[in-house]
């Protein structure tokens, strides 16, 4: 998902939420909002949306714990576990973001990989990314790092220029903390 599909999608959520008249929106809201906390890495907001969501809400939609789970997953670090949570068939609602949740999860274990290990074995590479030995494999020869028999040896990987400046997600949550305490306010 692109990232600002990802911040539109938080944005109407997050409204929705807010702005029920009951208090509580229907467990798809719920489930989208999760999975997109999960999807930004944004654990604690994803811990404390489990918290607030009522338990009836929770007992009734099953794919809701199913999401949780895999949060929870993220949480311990357990990445193997965190795969095997994540291959499972989701509904339409939520499909697309726990497939991209599942490849921003590949991705951070591979430049975590890359930043951490000097040689590891190709099994212990396919276990953190949830891959096969076939596709870990391939995704070590696409990447051009160097296989030898069943020992992986990364190269680092290139950070891209394209991120953020830390002013300007300090200013976003600046603005986001005041639209939250003035609505509190309100």
């Amino acid at each position: 998902m692109v990232l600002n599909e990802v911040n539109k999608l938080v944005n109407e959520l997050e409204k929705a939420e807010l702005e029920a008249p009951t208090g509580t929106v229907s467990a798809q809201v719920y489930s989208q909002l999760l999975a997109v906390y999960l999807h930004q890495n944004d654990l604690c907001n994803a811990k404390f949306l489990w918290k607030r969501i009522p338990d009836n809400v929770k007992s009734g939609c099953q794919e809701l714990s199913q999401i949780w789970n895999v949060g929870q997953k993220m949480w311990q670090r357990d990445w193997p576990a965190v795969h095997t949570a994540l291959n499972l068939e989701w509904s339409d609602d939520v499909r697309h973001i726990m497939h991209a949740l599942k490849e921003s999860v590949r991705e951070r274990a591979m430049s975590l990989v890359s930043e951490a290990y000097s040689s590891l074995s190709l099994s212990v590479l396919a276990g953190m990314t949830g891959q096969s030995p076939e596709e870990a494999k391939q995704s070590v020869l696409d990447r051009g790092w160097s296989l030898d028999d069943t020992t992986v040896k990364p190269c680092k990987i290139e950070k891209e220029q394209s991120t953020p400046s830390p002013a300007t997600l300090t200013d976003d949550q600046l603005s986001k903390l005041t639209q939250f305490v003035s609505f509190l306010e309100n």
